[in-house]
Formats: C-alpha cells, sequence, structure tokens
C-alpha cells in the first residue's frame, strides 16, 4: 500500500532544490561568501591588525550565477545519481524478470520494501509471476493426465510434422505400425510402405475413411480419422486409426436381431389369420357350408398379398439398381408424380430441367408425400417445393404434423426403424440410399409452428 507516492516525492525534492539554490545564490551574493572573500582579500598593518570595515560589496548577479552553478551543478548530479539509481536497479530487475517470463521461467520474483507506485507495480509482478507458476504447474498436471489417457487409449494416434517424421505415437499406434517400438522421428512414409496397401491408400487420400486390411489372419476393419493444425507456429498432421471390427460386428448383429423381429412379427401377423381362415375353411367344408367359403379364401388372398408386398419390399431394398440419372423436365415429372399422390406446390418448379433417375426419385417422393399425410396434419398442408441452390437441387416435402423428437430424428433414417406399429422402417432408408446413390443426401428437420421438413438434395447436372 502506498504511503508516499511519486508525485509527492518529486514535489519534495522540487522543493528542497529550490530552497538549497536561494540560500546558495544568497550566501554566494550576500552573506557570508562576500565577507570571507573580503576578509581574505584585507591587508594587516603593521600591528599585524586587519582593518575593519563595515561595508562590503556584494557580487554582481552575473559572477553569483556563475559561482551558483559551479556549485550547484556537481551537487545536482549527486542527488540525481542518489534518487534514480533505486529506479534504475528496480528497471533493471524488471527487464530480467520479463525476459524470463518470454523464455518461460517463471520462477523470477523481485523483493523491494517502497511504499509507491512502484512498489505497487512490482508487488502485482510477483503476483503474477505466482499466477503463471501455479498455472504452469496446473498445466503440467493436466498434461500428464491426458497423455496418461492418450497413450492407453485403444485408438492409434500418429502425429506428423510437415517433414514427414513423427513426432508423438501412443502405444497403440507403436504396436499397430513397428511391432511396439517406438515412432518417434522416424518418417511416417517409411513406416507406411511396410503396411498393407488400402491402409496405405487410406492414409494418403487425406480424407476421413474407412477401410479394412489383413492382420494376423483375419481381416480388420479400421476408421481413419485425419486432421490439420497448426502447433508452435508449424502445420502438423494427426491421424487416428479406430479399430471397428468389434464395433461393426455388435451393429450387424444389432441390426439383424431388428430384422429377424420385424419379419417375425410381419409374418406371424399373416400367418397366423391364415392358418385361423385355413381350419375355418376346412370346417365349413366339413359341414356343407360351400357359401362362405369364397369369402375365407379372399381374406386368405389379401393376407398372402399383403405377405407378398412386404417381402418384395425388402427384396426392393436389398437389390436397389445403380440410378440412371438424365436430364428430367419439372413439369412433366410433377405432373406425372400428381397421378400418385396428393401435395400442393409451395412454389413454382425452376425452369432448369433436374439430374436424376426419374423412377426411382419418383418413388421416394411418393413414400415421403405418403408419410405425411400419415403423420395427422391436415392434408391441404403437406406441400412440395423444388428449389435450385448452386450445384444442388433441394425437393422438399413438408406437413404439418406433430413432427419428431430428437431421438426418433437421429434414428428415423436408420434401416427397419419405425414409429409406427406396422411400419417396415424401410421408407426412409431407401430415401436415404437413393439419394447417397446419386450423390447426395436427405435432411430431417422440425418446422416452425409444428410439422416436419424432409429435404432430397440431389446434383443438379452431371458430375
Amino acid at each position: 500500500m502506498k504511503t508516499f507516492s511519486l508525485e509527492g516525492r518529486m514535489t519534495l525534492v522540487v522543493a528542497a532544490s529550490a530552497i538549497v539554490g536561494a540560500l546558495v545564490f544568497a550566501g554566494v551574493s550576500i552573506w557570508p561568501f562576500p565577507q570571507m572573500l573580503a576578509w581574505m582579500r584585507a591587508v594587516p598593518d603593521k600591528a599585524g591588525r586587519l582593518p575593519v570595515s563595515g561595508v562590503v560589496e556584494p557580487f554582481d548577479v552575473s559572477t553569483a550565477l556563475l559561482i551558483c552553478l559551479l556549485v550547484l551543478v556537481p551537487l545536482a548530479a549527486a542527488v540525481a545519481h542518489a534518487l534514480v539509481e533505486p529506479l534504475r536497479r528496480l528497471m533493471r530487475a524488471l527487464e530480467s524478470a520479463v525476459a524470463s517470463y518470454r523464455d518461460g521461467d517463471f520462477s523470477m520474483s523481485i523483493g523491494t520494501d517502497r511504499r509507491d507506485e512502484l512498489g505497487d507495480l512490482i508487488r502485482m509482478h510477483n503476483a503474477l509471476g505466482q499466477t503463471l507458476r501455479d498455472q504452469r504447474q496446473h498445466l503440467a498436471q493436466r498434461e500428464l493426465l491426458l497423455d496418461t489417457v492418450v497413450q492407453n487409449t485403444p485408438v492409434a494416434l500418429v502425429l506428423t510434422e510437415p517433414t514427414g517424421k513423427v513426432t508423438y505415437a501412443n502405444i497403440a499406434a507403436r504396436h499397430l505400425f513397428n511391432e511396439g517400438r517406438s515412432l518417434a522421428g522416424l518418417d511416417f512414409e517409411t513406416v507406411l510402405s511396410r503396411m498393407p496397401q488400402s491402409l496405405r491408400d487410406a492414409s494418403a487420400g487425406g480424407e476421413d475413411a474407412l477401410f479394412s486390411v489383413e492382420m494376423d489372419g483375419s481381416e480388420e476393419t479400421f476408421h481413419l480419422s485425419q486432421r490439420g493444425f497448426r502447433l508452435q507456429g508449424r502445420p502438423h498432421r494427426l491421424q487416428l486409426y479406430r479399430r471397428m471390427t468389434r464395433e461393426l460386428s455388435r451393429q450387424e448383429v444389432h441390426t439383424w436381431k431388428r430384422v429377424i423381429r420385424v419379419i417375425s412379427h410381419e409374418l406371424n401377423n399373416s400367418l397366423a389369420p391364415i392358418s385361423s381362415l385355413s381350419h375355418s375353411g376346412a370346417e365349413l367344408a366339413r359341414r356343407g357350408d360351400l357359401a362362405r367359403l369364397p369369402g375365407v379364401f379372399a381374406s386368405i388372398g389379401d393376407r398372402a398379398k399383403h405377405l407378398h408386398s412386404f417381402i418384395a419390399g425388402y427384396a426392393s431394398f436389398a437389390k436397389l439398381p445403380a440410378p440412371q440419372a438424365r436430364e428430367v423436365p419439372w413439369a412433366a415429372f410433377l405432373d406425372a408424380l400428381a397421378l400418385h399422390a396428393r401435395f400442393r406446390m409451395a412454389a413454382p418448379p425452376p425452369e432448369k430441367p433436374g439430374w436424376f433417375d426419374p423412377t426411382q426419385v419418383e418413388q421416394v417422393l411418393i413414400n415421403l408425400i405418403k408419410n405425411a399425410h400419415e403423420a395427422g396434419g391436415e392434408p391441404d398442408e403437406v406441400t412440395l417445393a423444388v428449389h435450385q441452390l448452386g450445384r444442388d437441387t433441394l425437393i422438399e416435402v413438408a406437413d404439418r404434423g406433430p413432427g419428431m423428437s430428437e431421438t426418433v430424428l437421429s434414428q428415423a433414417l436408420l434401416p427397419f426403424y419405425s414409429t409406427k406399429r406396422s411400419g417396415t422402417g424401410l421408407g426412409l432408408a431407401l430415401a436415404r440410399e437413393i439419394s447417397e446413390a446419386h450423390g447426395g443426401r436427405i435432411a430431417l428437420a422440425n418446422r416452425d409452428g409444428g410439422g416436419l421438413r424432409v429435404t432430397l438434395i440431389l446434383p443438379a447436372g452431371p458430375p
């Protein structure tokens, strides 16, 4: 805390300097310097006595000022040195401390007993140094924790510098690429040259990839993530190799279980009525009640037809042919679509024709419009809009139903996922498959004010 400010000290120094200067000037020009000089110049009489004179001639102003300068300048230099030297020492100490901070050394602190602004600055500097030391200690602990986690993660992590040298690799990477030995300092291209071709191709692609390699007599599937960033001002590349075989197997088993449940449920829903109706038909035939047999056979035929369409839907999903994209005029395409589905155009279609397989896209839109009607909103609120956006064509089907929850939105495009009791979970999955086969994608989003918007995004022209 300040007890005496620098401004106050400077005020005292200036005031004292003015007083000393005035006293020196008076002493030189009035008293006692003129009297002493006159006494020194006096000539004693024969008895050895100095004459006594009551009048002493004062010095003129210019002579007095010259004598004052000769006296005051060395005195001012000595006082200035005494005042500035402590400040100079403090500034050198601060300069050394800042240089240490620049070099990453935060251990330096400055001792002082000053109670002015400079003392406050030094104490703030020491507090800053302590804060930086604490932060460095915490950072070192976090780095140690992070390094422990990274080293023991099952994901193989490799960090390379611009020249391709490996600067960091965890345990999983060492076992994957170098039989457990260190990779630091090795050329990663040379290391990859000993790996299977599919892994080398994925790494050279520079993008995220999913690939399989033969390892230890079995096939292993990996997911590769690659990112570039700057570390200490230099570009680096980080590659993450994650084993996906077990996860994919788990997902495959989960998918097959879901397929089996759906198929079993649908088969039971059809076979149980068929079995019951067959028994009823046999009983009617035994009794001779032939008039009711056509109705029984018709019901059996309906259930068999439903079962056939169900199986055909699965077959169409599994055997989806490659799209035959071509130019499609929007007016003719939308007129043909209106014969199979009811919708309202939200905006005029673009004049430029689309580029897609009309049969496959028509089937997708029929399913999407059917889903929109089944959502529970007003039939007139089911709309279709076509937009050209850069190199993409956006086909939007919207309704005013209840929309979807976040959980359903995240899973709605998965095969065999359905919230309907009689749904197969193939409609949106088929739409996704067709859009991706065209080089596009499909997006689902809830609308403001209620409802769902499904957007089919397709390339606007040939690649």
